[in-house]
C-alpha cells in the first residue's frame, strides 16, 4: 500500500514535506479549515518549491470556500509550480463549514462544483453563473501562470454512498477520515462503479482511495489504552466527537442526530465534551468552542474523552504485526493509499510509518 501525510497548514510544514519525499513517501497533504488553519495553497505553494516528487494534495477544499474559478486558478497555479503532481480534494465542507457554524453543502452542489474544476483545470470552458447572470469563463492567461496540461487528481471526500456516487460519474477518486471499516469502503467502491457505469464514464487515469487516520506503534508491553496511544491518535478521535456534540440537536437531517447513534459510553462522553468547552449543543456559538486546537495535538486533560472503542474504530494501534495485518486487509478492500497525520513527533512518526510499510 502507498503511504502518505497529511497536516495542518500553516508555513513551516514544507521541512515535513522534504522530510517525507526523502523517506520515500507516496503524497504530503493539507487540510483547508479556514478560521482554524493556515492557508492550504500557500502552504503547498511552498512546499511544491521545496520538493521535486512527491505528490501535493489539498484534503479537502469545499464549494462553499471559494468560487470555481478562485479553486482552479490555485489549483492551476500550484500545478505550474509542480507540473502533475497535484492532488485536488473536495467535500460538501463537512468540517470547513461547521467551523464557520454553517451547514455543508449538498451531494448536488459539490457535483457541479468539482465537474467544474475538472474543466477549468484542463483548459476547457465552463458556464459561470451567478444568480440569473450566466458568462461562459476559461483561462486567459496559460503558460507560466498556471498549467492546464499536465493533469491534476481529483478525489471526493465520502463517507456514504452519495458522495461516492459523485467521484463515480466524474471519473473522480475517493477519500475519506477515520473510516477504517473494510466492509465500508466496499460499499463506497460499489456506489462509485455503479455510478461510473451508469454516467457510461471511464475512471480517470487516476481513481486512487484514500483513508486519513493516526498510527501509533505499540512498543514491548506497552499499553494499548495508555497516555501515549491516546496522545498519538486523540486529534482523529476528538473530531468525531466535536461532530457528534456540534449535531446533537440537529432536527433539520433526515435521519436521527449522530450522537444517538452512538453507544451509551460514546454519548456519556460526547455530554462531558459539551460541558468541559462550556457550551451546549444549541448554543448558536458553540462551534468557537468545540474546534479549538482542532486537529491538534490533544491536551493532557481530555486524554479520559479519547476512549478505546473510538480509537480501535478510528485509527491504527497495535504491534508491528498488528498494524502490517490490519493494513493489509484494508488494501484488499481497495484502499490505495494510507494517510497519517503525525503530532507527536512528526519527523520520527513519519520514519516509524515509512519503515512499518517497507
Amino acid at each position: 500500500m502507498r503511504a502518505g501525510v497529511v497536516v495542518t497548514a500553516h508555513p513551516g510544514v514544507e521541512d515535513l514535506a522534504v522530510q517525507a519525499e526523502e523517506l520515500g513517501l507516496d503524497s504530503f497533504w493539507v487540510y483547508d479549515t479556514p478560521m482554524v488553519h493556515g492557508d492550504p495553497f500557500i502552504t503547498l505553494g511552498l512546499c511544491a518549491k521545496a520538493t521535486s516528487r512527491i505528490r501535493l494534495g489539498i484534503g479537502v477544499t469545499s464549494p462553499a470556500l471559494r468560487s470555481a474559478p478562485a479553486a482552479a486558478s490555485a489549483f492551476a497555479s500550484l500545478n505550474a509550480l509542480a507540473p502533475g503532481r497535484i492532488i485536488c480534494g473536495i467535500g460538501t465542507g463537512n468540517t470547513a463549514r461547521r467551523t464557520l457554524g454553517m451547514r455543508p453543502t449538498t451531494a448536488a452542489t459539490l457535483e457541479s462544483f468539482t465537474a467544474a474544476l475538472q474543466d477549468l483545470c484542463a483548459g476547457r470552458t465552463i458556464e459561470y453563473r451567478e444568480g440569473d447572470r450566466a458568462r461562459d469563463v476559461r483561462f486567459l492567461h496559460v503558460g507560466a501562470r498556471v498549467n492546464t496540461a499536465d493533469p491534476i487528481e481529483f478525489v471526493v471526500a465520502a463517507l456514504g454512498p452519495k458522495a461516492a456516487a459523485v467521484a463515480g460519474r466524474l471519473g473522480a477518486g475517493l477519500i475519506s477520515f477515520g473510516l477504517l471499516d473494510p466492509t465500508a469502503w466496499r460499499a463506497l467502491h460499489d456506489a462509485r462503479r455503479r455510478a461510473a457505469h451508469d454516467a457510461s464514464r471511464a475512471p480517470g487515469s487516476r481513481t486512487s482511495s484514500y483513508v486519513v487516520t493516526a498510527l501509533h506503534v505499540l512498543g514491548e508491553d506497552e499499553d494499548p489504552r495508555g497516555d501515549a496511544a491516546r496522545d498519538a491518535t486523540g486529534h482523529i478521535v476528538l473530531p468525531l466527537l466535536a461532530f457528534a456534540a456540534d449535531t446533537a440537536a440537529d432536527t433539520a437531517a433526515d435521519a436521527r442526530p449522530f450522537a444517538e447513534q452512538l453507544g451509551p459510553e460514546e454519548r456519556e462522553v460526547v455530554r462531558r465534551l459539551l460541558d468541559r468547552r462550556g457550551t451546549t449543543a444549541t448554543a448558536p456559538d458553540r462551534h468557537t468552542k468545540l474546534y479549538l486546537n482542532y486537529l491538534e495535538r490533544i491536551a493532557p486533560e481530555d486524554r479520559d474523552l479519547i476512549l478505546p472503542s473510538l480509537m480501535s474504530t478510528l485509527a491504527l494501534v497495535g504491534t508491528r504485526d498488528d498494524l502490517r495485518a490490519r493494513i493489509t486487509t484494508l488494501e484488499q478492500a481497495g484502499i490505495d493509499e494510507l494517510l497519517i497525520q503525525p503530532v507527536i513527533d512528526p519527523p520520527t512518526e513519519m520514519a516509524r510509518f515509512a519503515k512499518l510499510l517497507t
